[in-house]
């Protein structure tokens, strides 16, 4: 391991493993004594016009004082860092801190020269975009506010570097060198540019695993069966369009497996291997993967098991191989991995287990469960669904959903992507990409596991503290459809996959079945739908009547969508009949014709065929019309209308009307359209984060630094009352005095401060918020009525010292509610709000958001409790201030926001009058900071 620094620990923390702008992998970590003939051996593969960038006049070689003045550094003044592929250098980045004179210096000093040098071989990968982004950020921890850089005009890739960077620069030019100085704070715009880049390189890294041009099959058996034979012979009955390879070290050299060319080791093959699939026992996966990261394979799905599924031994194997496969730049699927399927004709990869590749389709599909795997690509095989992708993660020891998300969000060939996730590593991650993605295509997600409060054997990852329902509320909030079971899931996915979106929840029925129509309704209802009244066909209708009536249901302006009903008809002499489904679909198919722009379901009962029928029906992209969220053309609100007709579809598009053996199913898939429909129009307008101006934030810093410094838990601690309180008042949220009355005199000398009526309160942990237990005696008029009540709850539950009883001023009646925000180390900041109660608390009745929240958010926050219409004049009750309400919301907002340090806070009860409110009760929480990894440089979760 490397040596102590000259004043400092080695600084482990430093590390971390990257992906590149192509997708490949490096390693960032401190330069010490012991990397000395690392660094001549990279300089040496340097070209001369690098060198001469870098040192502004020729310079051939490193001097012995060169070496060790780049090798040996203190960690706060003076700072290197490398990026290393195989535990080689690829690149160097340091720093040296300076005063004003440009001299060197330490601390007070906030400016440091920083410079770069990468190996010509790796250059055009964003390996010193990457590295400065670590370098800031040891920068930032080491005191230091600016950075400054010389650079020769020429070198026009590294001015790119520092003014694509986003931080705030200036720019000067003086005897021949272009000077750089810019700001190391973290803006909007660099912030966004590094997001970018994880974005690229990360959906690059899924890229080279979908799209290889060779794959070797490690492991193939030498006689029909196993793993490997399986994997080989379904790349190969696929139509794999690159080359092939089969690797095995029991085979002879010239021989072939099932018209495959068989090797002994990857290193025997002549040709660029892309991909390797993996599927050697555990004890023998370190040996393959070593074959290829010296061969340069570019990514690794590692189907052998016997990994973190398996015990203590499996994670530490695990955490080998994925350190190993990182070491020579690859990215691994799995361990324990289903496999990988893409169905784009450019490609026909089927690296998995799954005998029978799916059709060619626009839905992609991640499951980190091989057994769910199977049964979704069967069920969506059986519903006649095609895939564009498919990554059965198994393990997810590298290649997450979040990498997944990154490739889909750009990717043409997917319009609906499908996630079944038992665990989720980050998050505060996830649910950023999952918005993103969610403005321009559906996410449907199941996740499993969801009660059981632990990761699933072999998935390493965090686990948040937070309830599956505020977990599911707030990926609800990112946009994220999020379903209960993979029938849902499939059901959804069918219908966004297939029709257009929503513009509204108004859904016309219509069928043979009044009995059939009336459960459909019945149906809707219940999933928030307004449904029209249903038509009744009668079982005499034909097929043309069932045309005819969905044409006019569809020409319907007060409808938003469709759902059919069918049953077997009876015909005129009485039998019932059930002709082809194919002339039902026939006939479906002719009435969507003239591009209404309205998503159309069916539910059938007993009628063969039609649901394959309507499965392989397509029809022509009409001409110019409005979408239902807005734009010209017939092109589903979620699909890029410019995408041109293609060879497998040059005239006609596939749009598949879904079919349902329930209608609970279809109606539930249409309810999730609607809901979808609704965010993506609200998203277009986001809201904003309001500014209030009398809010005290650098006034709350200090206070805040001061009671962390007066506490000596590092865990952190509860403020007392009063600081709670005055902390509250610095973002203008007022609380009510409450005076301790430990006897009835002091219970009426506080009812002398506070001036008549007012109210005699427990705190007692047992008793406090519960009025509905008598710990709450309100309108206390007078001194007797006062004493009176203090005698009846120490009669009732025991002594003022158990009870701590307070007096508090009345305020106006209204709706009491309860408002809470936490930090959550895995999802992030948290706000809360329900109303107060017993009845609430049974019911689960509390509405989340992610913070910061904005006014929308706010406004939506309040009204998404099932219990909101008490703020809105329930039975003719008054309603009350709910601007106010929401004002509150944002300020609670932005105090966790503004400081990380406030890690909860809860007002209970917040009494909402019918003008403004009153928070009774208030504590606040503080410790040090968590560790926010989204704001920091981009790394890959540690092994």
């Amino acid at each position: 391991m490397q040596t102590p620094s000259d004043r400092h620990a080695y600084p482990s923390h430093w590390e971390a493993d990257v992906v590149l702008r192509d997708g490949g992998t490096a390693r960032i970590r401190p330069i010490t004594a012991e990397d000395a003939d690392r660094l001549v051996s990279f300089y040496e593969q340097v070209s001369d016009e690098s060198k001469y960038y870098r040192f502004f006049a020729p310079y051939p070689r490193l001097s012995a004082k060169d070496v060790h003045r780049f090798t040996h550094h203190d960690q706060v003044d003076r700072v290197g860092l490398a990026a290393t592929v195989g535990g080689e250098f690829i690149a160097t980045v340091r720093f040296d801190r300076i005063d004003e004179r440009g001299m060197s210096a330490s601390a007070p000093a906030d400016e440091a020269e920083v410079a770069f040098l990468v190996q010509d071989a790796h250059q055009g990968r964003g390996v010193a975009s990457t590295l400065l982004e670590h370098i800031a950020a040891v920068a930032r921890e080491r005191g230091i506010r600016r950075f400054a850089a010389e650079v020769l005009p020429a070198n026009t890739k590294m001015i790119k570097v520092f003014t694509d960077a986003g931080y705030q620069q200036k720019r000067s030019f003086e005897d021949g060198v272009v000077r750089l100085e810019f700001d190391l704070e973290p803006t909007d715009r660099s912030l966004a540019v590094q997001r970018a880049r994880e974005q690229r390189a990360e959906a690059r890294s899924v890229q080279r695993l979908l799209t290889p041009g060779s794959v070797a099959v490690i492991g193939v058996g030498r006689t029909p069966g196993g793993v490997g034979r399986s994997v080989l012979r379904n790349l190969r009955d696929a139509g794999f369009t690159g080359r092939l390879y089969a690797v095995n070290t029991a085979f002879e050299e010239g021989t072939e497996v099932d018209g495959v060319p068989a090797y002994r080791s990857v290193l025997d093959i002549d040709e660029p291997v892309e991909l390797a699939v993996v599927t050697v026992p555990a004890e023998r996966v370190p040996q393959a993967v070593a074959d290829c990261g010296e061969r340069g394979v570019l990514g690794l799905v590692v189907i052998s098991a016997g990994y973190a599924e398996s015990g203590a031994e499996g994670r530490e194997r695990q955490r080998g191989l994925v350190r190993q496969a990182r070491s020579y730049g690859m990215r691994i699927l799995g361990p324990n991995a289903f496999g990988v399927i893409n169905t784009s004709p450019e490609v026909r990869l089927n690296a998995s287990l799954a005998p029978h590749p799916p059709e060619r389709g626009r839905i992609g599909l991640f499951t980190q469960s091989g057994a769910i795997g199977i049964a979704l690509l069967s069920g969506l095989h059986r519903r006649g669904a095609g895939l564009a992708t498919f990554v059965g993660s198994g393990n997810r020891a590298d290649v997450s959903g979040n990498d997944v998300l990154q490739y889909w969000y750009e990717d043409p060939d997917t319009d609906v992507a499908l996630m079944y996730l038992e665990s989720i590593g980050n998050p505060r991650k996830f649910t950023r990409l999952a918005r993103r993605a969610a403005t321009a295509k559906p996410l449907v997600v199941v996740q499993g596991a969801r009660h059981s409060g632990i990761a699933p054997t072999g998935h390493a990852v965090q686990v948040t503290r937070l309830p599956h329902a505020t977990v599911s509320a707030l990926l609800r909030q990112a946009g994220v459809i999020r379903v209960d079971t993979v029938t849902e899931m499939v059901d959804a996915g069918l219908l966004l996959a297939g029709q257009p979106l929503p513009s509204g929840p108004r859904v016309a029925i219509l069928g043979n079945s009044e009995s059939l129509g009336l459960l459909t309704y019945d149906a809707c209802v219940a999933d928030g739908l307004r449904p029209l009244p249903p038509r009744d066909l009668t079982t005499g209708a034909t097929p043309a009547d069932f045309r005819a009536a969905l044409a006019e249901a569809l020409s319907d302006e007060s409808c938003d969508a469709v759902i059919v009903t069918a049953i077997p008809w009876v015909g005129e002499d009485g039998a019932t009949g059930s002709p082809e489904g194919e002339e039902l679909a026939t006939a479906l198919r002719a009435a969507t014709v003239g591009c209404p722009a309205k998503p159309v379901a069916v539910v059938h009962v007993e009628l063969g065929g039609l649901a394959e029928a309507l499965a392989a029906a397509t029809r022509t992209r009409p001409g110019a019309a409005v979408s239902a969220l807005g734009g010209e053309g017939c092109a589903h609100p979620f699909r890029p209308a410019e995408r041109l007709p293609t060879a497998e579809a040059p005239v006609a598009e596939q749009y598949r009307i879904p079919a349902y053996p329930a209608a609970e199913r279809a109606v539930r898939a249409l309810a999730e359209a609607v809901k979808y429909a609704q965010w993506r129009r609200e998203a277009a307008e986001p809201g904003r984060v309001h500014e209030y101006d009398d809010i005290d934030e650098s006034g709350a810093a200090g206070r805040i630094a001061e009671l962390l410094a007066k506490d000596e838990d590092p865990r952190g601690a509860t403020l007392a009352p009063a600081d709670a309180h005055e902390l509250l008042g610095r973002y203008g949220i007022v609380v009510r005095e409450a005076l301790p009355a430990p006897d009835p005199d002091a219970a009426v000398a506080a009812a002398r401060t506070l001036g008549y009526p007012v109210a005699l309160k427990t705190t007692a942990p047992h008793l406090r918020h519960r009025a509905d237990l008598g710990g709450v005696r309100l309108d206390l008029a007078d001194e007797e009525q006062l004493r009176r009540a203090y005698r009846e709850l120490t009669d009732a539950f025991g002594s003022p010292a158990e009870l701590r009883p307070v007096v508090q001023g009345m305020v106006p009646r209204g709706v009491d509610t309860v408002v809470r925000a936490v930090i959550d180390p895995a999802a992030g900041a948290v706000l809360s709000f329900g109303l107060a109660g017993a009845a609430s608390e049974l019911l689960g009745d509390t509405a989340h958001r992610l913070i910061p929240v904005t006014d929308r958010d706010a406004g939506s926050l309040v009204r998404s409790i099932r219990t909101a219409p008490l703020l809105f004049g329930w039975r003719g009750s008054a309603p009350v201030d709910t601007p106010a309400l929401e004002e509150l919301l944002q300020r609670v907002s932005r105090l966790v926001d503004d400081h990380p340090e406030v890690v909860a806070v809860s007002l209970e009860p917040v009494v909402v009058a019918q003008r403004g409110l009153s928070v009774l009760g208030a504590s606040v929480r503080l410790a040090p900071p968590p560790v926010r990894s989204d704001l920091g440089p981009r790394t890959l979760p540690g092994y």
